[in-house]
């Protein structure tokens, strides 16, 4: 089963671009559930969200619609005395988990997460801390690139996100691994010119793909797909709106 959404949905640039100019922001993830099945949420990675926050979204979206969560940044780059936060994270997303539209934490790791004996036992501990619920780990830095980690994350049932970003001396290449039930793909654009370098963070991911560029993860998520059993494609390139043609681009090439 493949998941197509985007990374976020509430962006202010997105008005005119794909929603539509006077409908209200309450009504925007409704408007965004008619068409997509699943949303990727980021801003849990600043904030921890309100219980009612998180029914109120819920209950706008179909029976058959997932959500997933990027963890908070205390999870994946303080990393020190943090045992509190994932009790926490866990609590909050309860309503989201009891209504079944629970898809799966993102854990996205900064590049500085290098692969050592104490990040790789603190991997271990993230796993136990989030007892049974789905997670995925998304690393910055290739050192991770390996069978041996793809190995390990298979024995603690962690999955890895796969990624097609700009190839940079030490960025992860875009290759496809399933290593739990749960398949990922983030779409982050090539924007290899203004990765490091930026004023603003959306800048980063202005990026428009070409049908020639997507092509080429055809073959890479059907093996996902073949190999897990949900894979979830999110598309971040989302400066006005571009992540929604990159996945419209993509559902219609797998289908």
């Amino acid at each position: 089963m493949i998941y197509f959404g985007t990374s976020g949905f509430s962006y202010n640039d997105w008005v005119g671009n794909f929603y539509p100019t006077g409908i209200p922001k309450r009504e925007w993830l409704t408007y965004y559930a008619r068409e997509f099945n699943a949303c990727e949420v980021n801003s849990s990675y600043y904030a921890l969200p309100q219980p009612s926050t998180l029914k109120a979204m819920a209950e706008k979206t179909d029976e058959d619609f997932l959500f997933c969560f990027k963890a908070n940044q205390e999870m994946t780059h303080q990393r020190e005395d943090n045992a509190r936060i994932f009790e926490a994270f866990h609590q909050v997303l309860e309503p989201v988990i009891a209504d079944g539209k629970f898809g799966c934490i993102l854990a996205q790791f900064p590049y500085s997460f290098r692969l050592n004996r104490h990040n790789w036992d603190y991997l271990k501990l993230f796993r136990e801390r989030l007892g049974e619920l789905p997670v995925v780990v998304e690393f910055r830095n290739a050192q991770w690139v390996s069978s041996e980690v793809f190995d390990w994350l298979r024995h603690l049932d962690l999955g890895f996100c796969c990624v097609d970003e700009p190839q940079l001396p030490n960025l992860l290449p875009p290759l496809a691994e399933a290593t739990s039930k749960t398949g990922y793909v983030r779409f982050h654009g090539r924007n290899s010119a203004k990765w490091w370098e930026h004023e603003q963070a959306y800048e980063r991911y202005d990026y428009s793909y070409s049908p020639s560029e997507l092509s080429e993860w055809l073959p890479k998520i059907q093996k996902l797909d073949s190999a897990a059993e949900k894979t979830f494609i999110f598309t971040n390139n989302h400066w006005r709106g571009q992540a929604v043609g990159t996945i419209r681009q993509l559902r219609l090439m797998l289908d």
